[in-house]
């Protein structure tokens, strides 16, 4: 997507939004099982959270964001780590840089942070077109049916998260716009005696939006789960939902 100033608002403390607990190498080994062999592209890389654990286990990730401020702690994390990633400034709904991947992933609700569904669309078959052949598309978004049942048939709800540091913990305003099918948050950090904010909007996007948007693209599904540890999926019940694709042809299928 176009910078949307996600990278503004977010940067400082997009990282310690997510405790270390393993999560991302948790991601990293799943996508790691998951890939056929070559190269890597990552969509919406951010600040490399999953991408420094995945390239120790597979090898070079090129990883694309609209953010430069995102692109900059990953330029920083890498240089620490040490591993292959590639950080490129980019639109993932337009970007084309020739070359073909074994394995490209979209996490951690890339994709609804593009609000028109024609645009994720785009970037979906963007996304397809670098698949080498058998290759595979990974796709993770946060999972509408759990944000209803949080908001509990309300429009607008809070709530707070702590943290295992005292007096640290994310605090959450979080509004529907049914009319577009948005969800808007407003995330207030606590950490230090001192509060940072970011806002973000981002789209309810279904497991079948995103099933349509591969279909569109020539892309069949191979599997669905819930969490990144391989529990199945539940519409009232994951946090997200995780769909891996490959190309029709790869699967014997007409496109």
């Amino acid at each position: 997507m176009a910078d949307i100033g996600y990278g503004r608002a977010f940067a400082g403390f997009y990282d310690r939004l997510f405790p270390r607990d393993g999560s991302a190498e948790r991601t990293a080994e799943t996508l790691a099982a998951w890939h056929p062999g070559g190269r890597t592209l990552e969509l919406g890389v951010g600040t490399g959270r999953v991408a420094v654990p995945l390239a120790r286990l597979t090898g070079e990730v090129v990883g694309v964001d609209s953010s430069p401020e995102m692109l900059e702690r990953l330029r920083a994390a890498v240089e620490e780590s040490g591993v292959s990633v590639t950080p490129v400034h980019g639109d993932i709904r337009v970007y084309d840089d020739g070359s073909r991947y074994g394995l490209v992933y979209c996490v951690c609700a890339t994709l609804s942070l593009v609000v028109d569904p024609a645009a994720q669309r785009a970037a979906v078959a963007r996304a397809a077109a670098h698949l080498a052949p058998g290759g595979a598309l990974v796709v993770e978004t946060h999972n509408p049916g759990v944000v209803h049942v949080l908001h509990d048939g309300r429009a607008r709800t809070s709530f707070f998260v702590p943290y295992p540091e005292p007096g640290t913990g994310l605090q959450t305003y979080s509004t529907l716009l049914p009319e577009r099918n948005l969800w808007h948050t407003s995330h207030l950090w606590h950490e230090g005696g001192g509060v940072r904010v970011g806002t973000e909007i981002t789209r309810l996007t279904t497991p079948e939006d995103v099933d349509a948007y591969a279909a569109d693209a020539g892309l069949v599904p191979v599997s669905r789960h819930g969490d990144w540890s391989g529990a199945p999926f539940v519409v009232d019940e994951s946090p997200v939902h995780i769909s891996r694709y490959v190309r029709a042809e790869d699967r014997g299928e007409r496109p």
